[in-house]
């Protein structure tokens, strides 16, 4: 039987990936790599990039081409059969990585190259890569004596488990409750698009009346428009105990003991390698200096946040006394009378913004903002095969007519995915023996599907998620550096990876990139400039609420990782607690169980890391206010941009690169401005 993922060429065959080829492709792959590891130590005595570097990168970009549509299918076409083959190949992927980073002869040769005349020869990009390697062999225990290696060993490979397993218990909770409605008088409040949403749920279910569930589209306009307020209590409570010890589905899959174990293991790996904690070890490879530094960049926000976020919540509380009759209001009642507030004091609304954002304006309209940026051409690619009829295929060249990137475009929430929005990679650039390999992402969305036979309308706050995670693909895409361990965002400092994403959500409020992005789905009528005004009046509306909620998942995540105590255990609603007794205006119920489903730092890349949010938006309210001074379609400004920090991946430092641009080190004055909160 030929396996489609063991010499992937071009694009992933996904209509012909099945589950049963996903773990012999693996074994088959790591076999290879390790052989090759093998033969290339023993063949040479003197290293260097070509006889040892190069030759190590062509063997494990063939196992990443192979994983990454495995990888991505389970999040976006997940089955039984696929997780199974996906979960039984974590732990070997673990240990090879562990393995290879504690290759004490593998050390020695990268070390060799580095200390050798040779290093002095190369490029840049080259050096960046075998000093992130020296780095990386000693964060993976090279130096450890074999008994602590091997525990560091079995520390990782458990933790790639436990990660995944806390997706999946997310992933079923989050699928394992529905509400069937068929009292129409239910609905009153509701947007018209999401009762029609509901309609079509229920119908794909053989049902009568109209079905909710936990996915973002559903839930989301009930907290927000549902006059029933006992409706809004029901959903808000299945999904803020998703996945816990509360809640309707109490224990079904519970991640409790999942985070503890997880935060047991990593304080575990942080101290075999020498470090007090792992927010310290985090911090290793990131922009920041010091954990002490982190918390007092997230304190300091705070402080200058929080008097503006606790008017604003006592103006919501004031409006539901005064205008609803409302003495008090919990916490499924915020974002209803918030809304209210929005329409009240600047008339508007999400849903009254929608029928200009047309996917098919909005898509068109963001390629041309990027056109006017950098010159770039995007057009769709038909007949690629994907894992799903919805999914859209592009391409990017350049003024030359060059292919600079491709991209797979999957934008709704469907069963049997993952929710939120991300960017993934799914080849890298880099040059290899047949010529340059070009750069293909992933850009996922989960916004709500077409209803009916009108094209899919979305809110404003949805328009920005898809700036941002296009922002992500193109740093991805039109990096230039030719080698895979720096080129794109591999090799950036995770608290600078999110410059590029949230640099391009600005031109969401600017009227010239509106023209571009924003018609009315039946007239193709420009956002009228009266509602512009008011979107322009409301953008900073709670401002200062969201920006402490970010800041409270900041600390606790970083708290909980700088403080973890093997006596105390995880203390995860102690110091939670604590955390949002300093820094919150919203006391949520005790049966909230945010952590439970906080993935980002327990099943993604932001441990101790989710801060990053917050420091790299300094960066990109600082290089947004040079195209605010030149112009917001700037060419010279944009080929600037270009050329320092999307085109040069990880290959230099993020603050010589953001120096490169901005002529100077970044200042918080643009956050504190565009967010409305500067004095």
């Amino acid at each position: 039987m030929s396996n489609p993922l063991i010499d992937l060429q071009g694009l992933p065959p996904f209509s012909c990936i099945k589950p049963e080829h996903v773990e012999p492709a693996v074994d088959a792959l790591l076999a290879e790599c390790r052989a090759s590891m093998h033969r290339l130590l023993e063949e040479n005595s003197v290293y260097s990039w070509d006889n040892l570097v190069q030759p190590i990168e062509d063997v494990e970009d063939k196992l990443d081409r192979a994983w990454s549509p495995v990888s991505h299918m389970n999040s976006v076409v997940n089955s039984e059969a696929l997780r199974q083959a996906y979960n039984a190949c974590l732990p070997k992927l673990s240990d090879y990585a562990t393995e290879m980073g504690q290759n004490e002869r593998l050390f020695q040769a990268f070390r060799q190259i580095a200390d050798s005349d040779d290093y002095k020869q190369l490029d840049t990009a080259q050096q960046k890569v075998i000093d992130n390697a020296l780095r990386d062999f000693r964060l993976s225990g090279v130096a450890l004596p074999p008994e602590q290696r091997e525990r560091y060993r079995a520390v990782m490979q458990e933790l790639s488990s436990l990660t995944a397993k806390f997706e999946e218990n997310l992933l079923d909770a989050t699928h394992g409750w529905k509400l069937n409605i068929t009292d129409e008088s239910r609905l009153a409040g509701l947007p018209e698009s999401a009762v029609d949403l509901a309609r079509q749920t229920a119908e794909r279910e053989g049902l009568e009346g109209w079905l909710f569930n936990l996915e973002f589209p559903s839930y989301y306009p009930v907290l927000t428009y549902a006059d029933d307020r006992e409706l809004r209590r029901e959903l808000y409570t299945a999904y803020v105990t998703r996945a816990s010890d509360e809640g309707p589905n109490a224990g079904q899959w519970d991640n409790g003991p999942v985070m503890e174990r997880i935060l047991a293991l990593r304080h575990e790996a942080a101290q075999l390698l020498g470090f007090d904690n792992y927010a310290e070890k985090s911090i290793a490879t990131k922009m920041a200096q010091s954990t002490d530094q982190v918390l007092q960049f997230l304190h300091d926000l705070a402080e200058r946040a929080l008097p503006a976020a606790r008017a604003e919540l006592d103006e919501i509380r004031a409006f539901a006394r005064d205008q609803h009759g409302m003495a008090d209001i919990e916490a499924w009642d915020v974002a209803y009378y918030s809304e209210k507030l929005r329409e009240h004091k600047y008339a508007i609304s999400q849903e009254e913004v929608k029928p200009w954002f047309p996917v098919t304006r909005v898509i068109p309209g963001m390629f041309a903002v990027v056109n006017r940026l950098y010159g770039l051409d995007i057009r769709e690619v038909k007949g690629v095969d994907a894992w799903h009829e919805d999914v859209r295929f592009y391409e990017i060249r350049d003024t030359d007519g060059r292919l600079r990137g491709q991209f797979y475009l999957d934008l709704y929430a469907r069963p049997h995915k993952r929710g939120g929005a991300w960017m993934d990679e799914c080849v890298s650039r880099r040059i290899t023996r047949d010529g340059l390999q070009t750069p293909v992402a992933y850009l996922t969305c989960n916004f709500t599907p077409p209803v009916g036979d009108k094209p899919a309308l979305l809110t404003h706050d949805e328009v920005i998620t898809l700036f941002h995670e296009f922002g992500h693909g193109l740093h991805h895409m039109l990096t230039q550096v030719d080698y895979a361990g720096v080129s794109g965002i591999s090799g950036v400092a995770w608290d600078a990876v999110e410059l590029p994403s949230q640099f391009m959500e600005n031109w969401c409020w600017e009227r010239e990139a509106l023209d571009l992005i924003a018609g009315h789905y039946e007239t193709g009528e420009k956002l009228p400039g009266e509602l512009f005004e008011r979107m322009l009046a409301a953008k900073n509306f709670q401002s200062a609420m969201m920006m402490v909620r970010q800041l409270e998942f900041s600390i606790f995540d970083f708290r909980l990782h700088r403080e973890y105590d093997p006596a105390q255990g995880g203390r995860v609603y102690d110091i939670l607690q604590q955390v949002r007794d300093q820094v919150a205006v919203i006391q949520p119920p005790s049966f909230n169980r945010f952590p439970h489903s906080f993935s980002h730092i327990f099943a993604g890349g932001y441990a101790a890391g989710y801060y990053s949010y917050k420091w790299a938006e300094v960066l990109s309210a600082d290089a947004f206010s040079a195209f605010e001074e030149s112009g917001i379609f700037d060419r010279d400004t944009g080929k600037r941009f270009l050329t320092s920090i999307l085109e040069q991946g990880g290959s230099r430092e993020p603050m010589e690169l953001f120096i490169e641009f901005r002529g100077r080190e970044p200042s918080i004055d643009a956050l504190l401005r565009h967010s409305g909160l500067a004095a």
